[in-house]
Order: C-alpha cells, then sequence, then structure tokens
C-alpha cells in the first residue's frame, strides 16, 4: 500500500525538511528529532512514550527513504512502497526514467508514443530481464499514429 493510500505524513514533513534538502539537512534535522524524540529519553513519563515510540519509528522510516538516493527516487516519484521488498533494478530504472525525462524537458523535445515506447523497451532490455507475458507491445503498422491497438503477448514489435 502507498504512503498517499496510507494517510501518512511525507517523509519530508515528518523530518521537517523541503522536498529539494540536501543530505546534509536530512542528517541534521533526523539527529535532531531521534534525539528529541528516543523511547529512552520518555521512560520517566508513560503517558508520551507509547507517542515517543510512533514518532521515532516514523522519523527512522523518514531517514532510511530520504538518506538513500535509489529510495528516494522512487518515492519522490511517487512509487515507493515500504512494504514491497528493496528492488535495486526497479530503483535504477526510475532513476534512469526520470534522468531521460528531463533530459527531454530540458531539451525542449516532443517524442510521439512510439518512441516513447521504443526508449522505454530499449531500458527495459538493459535490465536483461526474460521476457514476461505482461508486456504490452502495439499491434499494427509502427508509423500509424492512429489508434494503437495492444497484445499482450507480443514483446518484438518494439
Amino acid at each position: 500500500m502507498m504512503e498517499a493510500e496510507r494517510c501518512l505524513p511525507s517523509y519530508y514533513s515528518v523530518l521537517g525538511v523541503k522536498v529539494d534538502a540536501s543530505i546534509q539537512d536530512i542528517k541534521r534535522a533526523y539527529r535532531k528529532l531521534a534525539m528529541q524524540w528516543h523511547p529512552d529519553r520518555w521512560t520517566r513519563t508513560p503517558s508520551v512514550l507509547s507517542e515517543a515510540k510512533h514518532k521515532f519509528q516514523q522519523i527512522q522510516e523518514a531517514y532510511s527513504v530520504l538518506s538513500d538516493q535509489r529510495k528516494r527516487t522512487v518515492y519522490d516519484a511517487g512509487l515507493y512502497d515500504p512494504e514491497d521488498e528493496e528492488d535495486e533494478g526497479f530503483s535504477d530504472f526510475m532513476a534512469e526514467m526520470l534522468s531521460l525525462m528531463a533530459q527531454t524537458r530540458e531539451e525542449g523535445k516532443v517524442c510521439s508514443l512510439e518512441e516513447l515506447q521504443k526508449m522505454l523497451f530499449d531500458m527495459a532490455q538493459e535490465f536483461q530481464s526474460p521476457p514476461s507475458p505482461w508486456f504490452c507491445g502495439p499491434i499494427g503498422e509502427p508509423g500509424n499514429s492512429n489508434r494503437t491497438k495492444w497484445n499482450m503477448y507480443e514483446t518484438s514489435s518494439c
């Protein structure tokens, strides 16, 4: 379940930093909040101990994501799921996608659907995963920009 679906505060707001915060800003905010909310500091105040444990856990989770560039890239793209096992291949793929998107935006390029499909297919090939039945490829003539039909078993048409 993604963070937005769980209605949790963003990791940036948990640490009290801006979205464009540097890793040093993130570390500094983490240290300050971890010292403030560490459960050992609240053992003599049982009424606050439960809240301190909860906040400390949130602080640690936020820091573990925002201090790891791969996780942060996936998180910033809105695709991070803390319940999923870490998948380096996916985060590398996302980083490359975001880099290409930024580069295309800077160059002012406008790409056709076919060009975007080809770029996506080429990037997926770099990860050398075996062909998957879920990959959708267009049917019909590649230059035809009218309605594109999809065949989920056609993988070689790109």
